[in-house]
């Protein structure tokens, strides 16, 4: 299976804070891969880094066959163009209409016509499950899961290989959050993404991660599948798992597993 992002040793610190102490996991080709953790356990900090928002004070990062650290200017520049990103808040230009929102990318970075852009932004509409009256409306006319899908249009602009979610199911309620679980499968595999995701939502991780870390005392302190996680004894995963929604999709999982046998 290709490896699609490498990180090697990876130190960050905020000034005498250590973040990250040597830090080192792949993500595989096509995966859903989960990012997992308290508060303040670098999870966000670590996607920054793989997105080049932040550089880590050692280690190295690779993405797409690309040591970060060893980027032109106009290679990084390209590199950007190769993966999109969902912040947890949506975080749509408000001045902006959906459409307006969705256009910013490939009229920066493409020298399409305008029709082009046009129909190549109803389809990203198309794609999340929106109707094509809601390009013209702004983002305060949305609901929140309208932002939601609004936010994905745009992050799926530039046709990435790669897609980041920052908790993409908070603020939802049950239904919402399941059917956003099933179009990020439904991406994955009809784009061919591979798909890096931060969450806390137990449905997410049971149901659509293949496999995560879980990142507690500035260390990965389980990594794998979710059985594998699952057989970590760290007080942290112990603890992540041990309320009665993780309890009662654990029984869940294991029936099934059970059953599969």
């Amino acid at each position: 299976m290709n490896t699609v992002i490498e990180v090697q040793d990876v130190v960050t610190r905020f000034g005498p804070n250590l973040v990250h102490d040597h830090i080192s996991f792949s993500v595989h080709e096509g995966e859903i891969f989960g990012l997992l953790g308290g508060s303040g356990s670098g999870k966000s900090t670590i996607l920054k880094e793989i997105v080049m928002l932040l550089q880590p004070n050692a280690g190295s990062i690779t993405v797409l066959g690309k040591e970060l650290d060893r980027l032109t200017l106009e290679e990084a520049h390209i590199l950007r163009t190769r993966w999109g990103m969902l912040f947890q808040s949506g975080a749509l230009f408000s001045p902006l209409t959906v459409a307006e929102n969705i256009g910013v990318a490939l009229r920066e970075y493409s020298n399409l016509e305008e029709d082009l852009i046009q129909d190549l932004i109803r389809l990203k509409l198309d794609l999340v499950g929106l109707p094509h009256f809601a390009a013209s409306l702004y983002p305060s006319e949305l609901s929140g899961g309208m932002k939601k899908r609004a936010a994905l249009a745009r992050a799926l602009a530039m046709d990435p290989k790669l897609l980041f979610l920052d908790e993409p199911t908070s603020g939802l309620d049950p239904v919402g959050a399941q059917e956003f679980d099933e179009l990020i499968v439904k991406l994955r595999d009809l784009l061919g993404l591979t798909i890096v995701m931060i969450t806390h939502d137990l449905d997410s991780i049971f149901t659509i991660v293949d496999r995560m870390i879980v990142l507690a005392e500035r260390q990965i302190v389980a990594q794998g599948t979710l059985d594998e996680v699952l057989a970590s004894t760290h007080p942290f995963v112990d603890a992540f798992f041990r309320g009665v929604r993780a309890r009662q999709r654990i029984r869940s999982h294991h029936d099934r597993s059970s059953y599969g046998r």
